[in-house]
């Protein structure tokens, strides 16, 4: 007998299985009662395969049983980012291009969880190429926020933290090109990571030094969070600018940062450069307070990041156009009309443009350096609305200010995408509705470590 459910963390997981208190093939039952119960109506995981799930896990049952040495996930129920590659398993990026796809390998990602002793399920579903914070395709349909199916779970991992919040798996993988981790991670009321360049290696890659999308970690909490950095991340030959930090150094016991002294810079909009809903504004400043409460020195500062939109933008769309213009080219009617605009937007592009993009990256760069000189994490909105209507693509008004394309509502999380620094998202309060916000930290580039413990300070501190 065993008092462990599906909503038990991670980590209590992991350990149950390694004790012998449950098997693998007992705990993925467990998961997939849930999703039974949840996942026809949220459609969080796609491509659901329980026979396969069922033989990967006698098979790590087999294995612990023959004394084998076993990793950190062993035996823990996965389901991969639909736009990461799983050997084997029907792989779609949500595009009906490649709705009946098979993929040939596995992202260096999913390698290294498979490596840890996972036992996958399935696919989280995405937007279409993961483009736009809103969880939708022609291929599988819309992801329903848990907390209220009427609304958005987000995006572009929309699939991972739905099925993170509702109990369908007890950690997720993802990418983050624009906030895609962390917003997300806001709207299902779950902790979602952007790590820092480098830290959470990709391959393969068209382009190894294109460097505006990573891949990184989701959970239910900052141990757990934890617990899935240390698998992923590290350095790997096959990428060149994989930072040299073991990814057993990122993993739990975490020890919570002392908040007395914690130099805490507070913006609700970077200075007037974000428009902010206003119950989104107030969970921002709520969670200050109780961390000046708490003896941290906060103080009202934010960096210039006046660059930051032109910069995202200019990358953005010439990374699209590189990665996906012959696709369109090929077929194009098979993609939804926001993202062929993006994909366009990159074709006048010059190298003058793009040379731009990366000397005003640096520059912010430079600006994060010294901003973090004075300050140790920087606290604001990780999405600039609470979830919104599942039938709308995006918000298309913020406190009745018009938004004038499907990026716009995203500049609090691209604004950090493009200075190179690790970024969290952690549940911080809800909307009269219920509806969950998150807050999101930021540290120095290389201080993920830093930012993990100060994250689970403000867990703690916020613990209902």
């Amino acid at each position: 007998m065993t008092d462990l459910t599906v909503d038990s963390t991670a980590r209590a997981q992991a350990a149950a299985v390694r004790s012998g208190e449950i098997s693998a093939t007992e705990l993925l039952e467990l998961h997939l009662d849930r999703i039974e119960e949840r996942n026809p109506e949220l459609n969080a995981i796609v491509s659901l395969d329980a026979e396969r799930a069922r033989a990967w896990a006698a098979v790590a049952d087999q294995a612990q049983a023959s004394g084998e040495e076993i990793g950190r996930l062993h035996g823990l129920p996965f389901a991969v980012k639909d736009t990461h590659a799983l050997k084997g398993w029907r792989t779609t990026y949500g595009s009906p291009i490649f709705a009946d796809s098979v993929a040939d390998h596995d992202d260096l990602l999913v390698e290294r969880v498979r490596g840890a002793g996972a036992v996958f399920v399935g696919k989280t579903n995405v937007p279409e190429f993961a483009a736009g914070s809103h969880t939708f395709n022609t291929v599988f349909g819309v992801t329903r926020n848990p907390v209220d199916p009427s609304r958005s779970a987000g995006g572009s991992s929309g699939g991972a933290a739905c099925a993170l919040a509702s109990g369908m798996v007890p950690l997720a993988d993802g990418s983050d090109m624009g906030g895609s981790l962390r917003n997300p991670a806001s709207f299902c009321g779950v902790v979602g990571m952007r790590p820092s360049l480098g830290r959470v290696p990709e391959w393969p890659l068209y382009n190894q030094w294109e460097s505006t999308s990573v891949g990184g970690p989701m959970a239910r909490n900052v141990g757990d969070l934890a617990l899935l950095l240390s698998v992923i991340a590290g350095p790997d030959p096959r990428a060149p600018l994989a930072l040299g930090d073991p990814g057993a150094s990122f993993a739990p016991p975490l020890e919570p940062a002392p908040l007395a002294g914690l130099r805490v810079a507070c913006s609700v909009d970077l200075g007037g450069a974000l428009v902010v809903d206003h119950e989104v504004a107030d969970v921002v400043r709520t969670t200050a307070a109780r961390l000046s409460d708490a003896g941290a020195a906060v103080t009202d500062a934010h960096p210039d990041l006046s660059l930051a939109d032109d910069t995202f933008r200019t990358l953005r769309a010439w990374h699209f156009q590189a990665k996906l213009g012959r696709l369109l080219a090929e077929h194009p009617t098979s993609f939804k009309p926001s993202l062929e605009a993006n994909i366009r937007a990159g074709e006048p592009l010059t190298g003058a443009d793009v040379a731009r993009a990366y000397t005003q990256r640096t520059s912010l760069a430079e600006t994060m350096r010294l901003f973090f000189g004075e300050h140790d994490v920087l606290l604001l909105p990780t999405s600039q609305v609470p979830p919104f209507p599942v039938e709308q693509e995006f918000p298309e008004t913020i406190n009745g200010q018009e938004m004038p394309d499907y990026l716009a509502w995203m500049r609090s999380a691209y604004f950090i995408t493009v200075t190179g620094c690790p970024a969290i998202s952690v549940p911080a309060g809800r909307t009269a509705d219920g509806l969950p916000v998150g807050v999101q930290l930021v540290a120095r580039h290389g201080a993920d470590r830093q930012l993990l413990e100060v994250a689970a300070a403000v867990e703690a501190l916020l613990a209902p």
